[in-house]
């Protein structure tokens, strides 16, 4: 049984395999997906649809702006935040690359090119999609196109000048938004990267395809106008145009080797992208375009360097584990039906309350009159008229219904996050205080700021290295090959914004204008403003802000004299100190020594004055008796603690010598 599955297998064609994928993949999405993401764009549109009814006695076919304002508000607020700025990505260079010329002039050469190939225009509609199907999803197209640049040449030796142009064989990279019902991508898969494979499924204009046969890139094949399918026309409301139009199916994915090998031994292309594959599996990357699902009109490996797949897709809000996201369509379906059903119903009943009916006796009415209510109407009858005849009506509309109506469309605005400034007053705060719009603003920004890094994440910086990398590859002589990093540059939308120049304001009134936190404030209050000369406030606020030369020299000279003048009054206060511990020195120092006086002088008293012979003895020893009492008993003081001021008794002095002086022994060293 395995050896018939693998003949079977080996028999297959490359393009029968891979429409058997789509279709099975095609059928999923039927089942799943497609009349949802038919009601949401009806929806949007304004497009009213029998099978969109709430009951059957409906006759009213009005459809409320809510949730159109709220798809326009939200993908407004998205756009701003992207592109508000004008430089909406940037790139960084390896840390070791000390040369900053080759990064900027790479990102300006993005930047034109991005201009030139309309690529904002690309992003915003993937934004839109995202914004109403919940999922964004885009094909990066690779074209050659020949730039016609005017130019000068002399003639005739340079007596004449010709005036014409010259052309340049340029490559470009466009971005193709693709709708959901064109789109197949394995059921399993939750991004584009790990799924088996994707396709882009849609109808394309006759003449697209002969051209790259012609260039090549499409093998030479009879192509015959694509049978009608509404399931993949991008508005099926409208009516078909079955001329001239192909149906193309570009598969990017994983495919056998061996059907692939077989495919490309029947091309009759001469070059030829050979790759080196080392290992031996059984799928290989491969790119396959196949018309009217069975003309194959290419098939190759990836050929592409980074060997990445040329779809960035993402969605407005994950849904787990699945592909295909949540958008701002699905997140306000049920109030948007319920505010649908409550305008119906009203309209409804004012077609009978307002309109005027006519109650009447049938039998009473002549044979084969026409009973009709207009002005200047004659109706005959059979009888008094006002017997026969009666205004009829089914009452008042209520006057509630215009209060639900307002509640219902705070809840769409509640469940999709959106507002504009018709309803801030209303819808964010009943009170409008500024506490309560503060913190709703808040809740609100947070919401929107999710999506915003969603989109950069999965879409953004994606699409920018690969179209990077495409350059580098088909034009190497322009954008220099290098690994490089892409960011994002993108700000806060507009509601964002606004709220934050509020808080910056509020928080600059609280400064003084002197201090150095005040021109930062200033910048980055202007910063956030949508102003046409922005870069130029910014310019002269910051060349403001720089000191002037002389002033700065005036500024320094001020502050090396006030410094030569601090240090002068430092040294004399130092000398000051110095010859205050000089005499405080000195002072020590005599203190010390007199003790050492005293006790000379106690001697010189003592011996001083004497008689000679025995007398003078007898004095000598009295004395230094008397002293050396006195100088126990200040000895005994000072170690009790209690010192004592002892006043001696005058010595007896002898009569001969009557002026003999005897110093007070109170002042005796201890």
């Amino acid at each position: 049984m395995e050896l018939d599955q693998d003949k079977f297998t080996i028999e297959q064609s490359l393009e029968g395999w891979v429409g058997e994928k789509c279709l099975a993949w095609r059928d999923n999405f039927e089942e799943n997906y497609s009349q949802r993401f038919d009601e949401y764009y009806r929806l949007w549109r304004g497009q009213w649809s029998a099978e969109d009814r709430t009951r059957e006695s409906e006759r009213s076919k009005i459809i409320s702006p809510a949730l159109q304002q709220a798809v326009e508000s939200s993908v407004a607020e998205l756009e701003e935040a992207t592109f508000g700025r004008g430089k909406w990505f940037d790139l960084k260079d390896d840390k070791m690359d000390q040369n900053p010329e080759d990064i900027a002039m790479l990102r300006e050469l993005l930047y034109a090119d991005f201009k030139r190939n309309r690529i904002r225009k690309g992003v915003a509609e993937c934004i839109l999609n995202a914004a109403v199907f919940g999922t964004g999803i885009a094909e990066i197209v690779i074209t050659e196109e020949k730039e016609f640049q005017p130019a000068t040449q002399p003639i005739m030796d340079g007596e004449l000048t010709a005036v014409g142009v010259n052309i340049v064989d340029r490559t470009c990279i466009k971005l193709n938004p693709i709708m959901p019902q064109n789109f197949l991508i394995d059921p399993l898969a939750t991004s584009v990267e790990d799924a088996m494979g994707c396709a882009v499924d849609e109808f394309v204009s006759m003449h697209v395809v002969e051209q790259l046969q012609e260039q090549g890139v499409y093998r030479e094949a009879e192509i015959s106008n694509a049978s009608p399918d509404f399931d993949i026309e991008p508005d099926q409301d409208l009516t078909s145009f079955d001329e001239d139009k192909v149906r193309l199916t570009k598969y990017f994915g994983l495919v056998p080797r061996h059907l692939l090998d077989e495919a490309m031994k029947e091309s009759d292309d001469e070059e030829v992208i050979e790759f080196d594959d080392e290992d031996d599996s059984y799928y290989v990357e491969a790119v396959v375009v196949i018309a009217n699902d069975g003309t194959l009109l290419k098939a190759e490996k990836n050929p592409y360097m980074m060997g990445d797949r040329p779809i960035v897709a993402f969605p407005w809000d994950v849904v787990p584990s699945r592909f295909w996201g949540r958008g701002v369509c699905e997140k306000g379906y049920n109030s948007q039906k319920a505010l649908d059903a409550e305008l119906r119903a009203r309209i409804d009943a004012l077609a009978l309350t307002i309109h005027p009916m006519m109650a009447m006796d049938a039998s009473r009415m002549p044979r084969g009159s026409k009973p009709e209510i207009r002005p200047g109407k004659i109706i005959l009858t059979n009888g008094d008229p006002r017997e026969v005849l009666q205004p009829f009506n089914f009452g008042q509309v209520g006057q509630v219904t215009f209060a639900q109506a307002e509640a219902l469309q705070r809840m769409v605005q509640t469940a999709t996050g959106a507002i504009d400034s018709a309803g801030t007053s209303g819808s964010i705060n009943g009170d409008a205080t500024a506490a309560g719009i503060s913190m709703s603003l808040g809740a609100i920004i947070k919401r929107h700021k999710r999506t915003l890094i969603n989109f950069q994440e999965a879409f953004l910086i994606p699409f920018v290295t690969k179209a990077a990398h495409r350059y580098m590859q088909f034009e190497p002589e322009l954008y220099p090959v290098a690994d490089y990093k892409f960011e994002t540059s993108s700000s806060l939308g507009i509601i964002a914004r606004e709220y934050e120049v509020t808080q910056l304001v509020q928080l600059l009134q609280t400064m003084s204008p002197d201090t150095p936190m005040y021109p930062q404030l200033v910048q980055s209050i202007i910063d956030n403003m949508n102003l046409s000369n922005r870069e130029e406030l910014i310019a002269s606020l910051k060349q403001a802000n720089q000191p002037n030369p002389e002033a700065q020299q005036a500024q320094q000279a001020t502050q090396q004299a006030q410094l030569q003048f601090q240090a002068s009054q430092t040294a004399a206060l130092n000398g000051q100190a110095s010859e205050s511990q000089a005499r405080a020195q000195k002072l020590a120092m005599e203190t010390q020594i007199m003790p050492q006086e005293l006790e000379i002088d106690r001697i010189k008293a003592v011996t001083t004055n004497l008689q000679a012979g025995d007398a003078e003895d007898k004095e000598f020893e009295k004395r230094l008796k008397i002293s050396q009492q006195l100088l126990k008993e200040r000895e005994i003081a000072v170690k009790e603690g209690n010192p004592v001021s002892a006043t001696p008794a005058p010595a007896a002095q002898p009569q001969p010598a009557p002026q003999a002086t005897f110093p007070p022994l109170g002042q005796l060293p201890q």
